[in-house]
């Protein structure tokens, strides 16, 4: 009697875990509603023949600054050592059709998928390029940037203190109009304010 109690209720274990595997879903769908992007781009028109030269173009989601965040040792702790998606929901993504020098690094002409290192000891940031092909190949979402492989990185420099504390993450491309081939690429967060330069490769 104990032998067939022992196995009545081992079955019944098994017959209950089996039903929970299969009322979980394997694959669930998430992300339906509209997503608070924001977009920073140069356009280079020639006006002798009346069409675009080329243009530089950054696509991004706008996360809203924690509170918590403040803390300095919280975001030493979520930054520090560690590659950062730069952005919500999909890639913050690159797309330019001119070559460009970020930070002293040589661009490509092509599309990017874009994200932040921050350095073990805190100091430095570096604006991380990712391979989108390599990044569809094993179906990541931005959210798993650190199993992206970097192709490679680009210095930003860090400003101490923001004039005016971002809510949301907002990411600028300006130039002076005397010399529109000097690009500075500023990404505000809060209190985090990074900046690097860009050169782009003009036509002749």
């Amino acid at each position: 009697m104990k032998i067939h109690s022992l196995l009545a209720g081992a079955l019944m274990l098994f017959s209950l875990n089996a039903g929970g595997q299969q009322q979980r879903p394997k694959i669930v769908a998430e992300g339906g509603t509209p997503d608070d992007r924001a977009s920073a781009r140069v356009l280079y028109w020639n006006g002798q023949t009346d069409a675009a030269a080329g243009q530089v173009a950054i696509d991004y989601g706008r996360p809203v600054w924690n509170k918590e965040y403040n803390d300095s040792a919280k975001f030493d702790a979520m930054t520090r050592g560690k590659v950062w998606r730069m952005g919500s929901n999909y890639w913050t993504t690159l797309d330019t059709n001119l070559p460009l020098s970020i930070g002293g690094k040589k661009v490509p002409v092509g599309f990017y998928y874009l994200g932040l290192h921050r350095s073990e000891e805190g100091s430095e940031w570096s604006l991380v390029f990712i391979d989108p092909a390599k990044a569809r190949r094993e179906r990541l979402d931005a959210f798993q940037i650190e199993r992206a492989p970097v192709e490679f990185e680009a210095v930003m420099s860090s400003v101490t203190k923001a004039e005016t504390p971002r809510e949301k993450l907002t990411i600028t491309l300006s130039y002076p109009k005397d010399d529109i081939k000097h690009v500075t690429m500023r990404v505000a967060w809060g209190n985090l304010v990074l900046k690097t330069p860009i050169e782009v490769v003009l036509p002749e």
